[in-house]
Parts: C-alpha cells; structure tokens; sequence
C-alpha cells in the first residue's frame, strides 16, 4: 500500500497541495479527478519526487520514501508516465524503452515480455526514431518505457490526451489489463469520466490541491460530479 500523509507540496513560494492524506490500496485502479489546475499532475510529481519541495510523509510497504530522491522512489517500484508522454525522439523506440530499465533492482537490460503482447507495433519498429510515432504510438511507447522498470505501481498521467480517436480505446483496454491481469496498482489522472468510471475501483476527486470527494467509484455520482468537474 502506497500512504500519503499530510502532505503540503511546493514549486517555488507556490504551495499546491495542502494537507493530503490517502492511501491506495494495492491491486486497485484509482481515478484522481478534478478540473485543471486542482493539482492531479503536482499529486503525481509530489509521490516522484519531482516538485521543489514537500512536508509529510510518503510510505510504500515498510519503505518511507519521504526523503527519498525520484531514482531511489522509482527503484523502490514506482513508474511514471507523465502528461505528454516526454519521449526522447532522437532516441529509437528500443533505446526510449530500455531507458526504463535503469530502475531495475536486478540491472537487467531488456525488452518487458509484456511488451510484443501489448504494443506489437512497437516491437515491428525497434530501430524508428522515437520522434517519428504518432502521438497514440508515443504514449504506447512511453508506458512500455514504465514497464521495462518493472514498477509494482504505475502513474498515468492523462494517458489518452490528444490521442487519435482510434487508439484511445487500445491504451484504455491496455491500462485496464494491466491492473486485471498483471495486478499492477494504478494511480490514473483522467479527464474522461467515461472511462474512470470504467476502469476504476476508486475515485479521489480534487480542488484546490485537497481531496474534496472519494470512495469506491459507484459513489461517483453525477451529483458529485456537476459539483466538482462541470464548468
């Protein structure tokens, strides 16, 4: 279980999240929702290690991560996929995959078997630049990226943004199978209502850089949602 304490995250003077305490159970997909600028993207940075600064405490099992830099945090099991996928395009797809693997306890350079299942495209062009994908091929190669860590927890930061309509489905399903039949624990940062709810075990709703709604993703009601999300 992944614990999050009372935490207070920072760029700069600026103070995005205030007093955030949660925990996400393992095995589960959760659903961080919320309008834009509610700080769903600094949540996922602040567990990275990834903002200036932040006050609480942040525990994976029996490892507190509070103090931890981001490549000790990804080591202890925690992938990042962020908004915009930040592929390095000069690099090929194998190169941008295998970067993942520097984060591997066992210092095994390769390939995730899941990856042929999951993105066969990729595995057809392992020599194309990264540069060269369409956005939905980017965000394909980004999560193969996360897997080759190993990670026994996975952010997902907006993964179907400014995606072809085509493969928004395809990353969904993948997403979803990765928690059914993988048993990856997933954190997933979604504007698509639809598809949270599809996905999702449970949902955190925020404003303001505070969860203001939660509970088992039945409970997300369109009450709770005209509340927290309608413009």
């Amino acid at each position: 279980m992944l614990e999050l304490r009372k935490i207070d995250s920072f760029y700069g003077a600026s103070q995005i999240l205030h007093g955030v305490t949660t925990d996400f159970a393992d095995g589960v997909i959760t659903a961080i929702l919320g309008r834009n600028g509610t700080g769903k993207t600094t949540l996922l940075k602040t567990i990275m290690g990834l903002t200036d600064r932040m006050t609480g405490r942040i525990r994976l099992a029996n490892n507190d991560l509070t103090e931890q830099p981001t490549f000790q945090r990804a080591r202890a099991g925690i992938a990042y996929v962020p908004q915009g996928r930040e592929i390095i395009p000069n690099f090929t797809v194998r190169e941008n995959i295998l970067m993942g693997a520097f984060a591997r306890t066992d210092g095994r350079q390769e390939i995730p078997e899941l990856v042929p299942e999951l993105f066969p495209y990729l595995v057809e062009n392992l020599n194309r630049e990264g540069g060269l994908l369409s956005g939905g091929q980017q965000q394909q190669l980004a999560i193969a990226r996360a897997l080759s860590a190993k990670p026994s927890i996975l952010l997902l930061d907006e993964p179907t943004e400014g995606i072809q309509p085509n493969i928004v489905e395809e990353i969904q399903n993948i997403i979803i199978k990765l928690n059914r039949e993988v048993g990856l624990t997933i954190i997933l940062v979604e504007q698509n209502v639809a598809f949270a709810t599809r996905a999702a075990n449970n949902f955190l709703m925020m404003e303001k850089g505070r969860f203001v709604a939660s509970g088992p993703i039945d409970k997300l009601t369109q009450d709770v949602i005209h509340r927290h999300l309608a413009v």
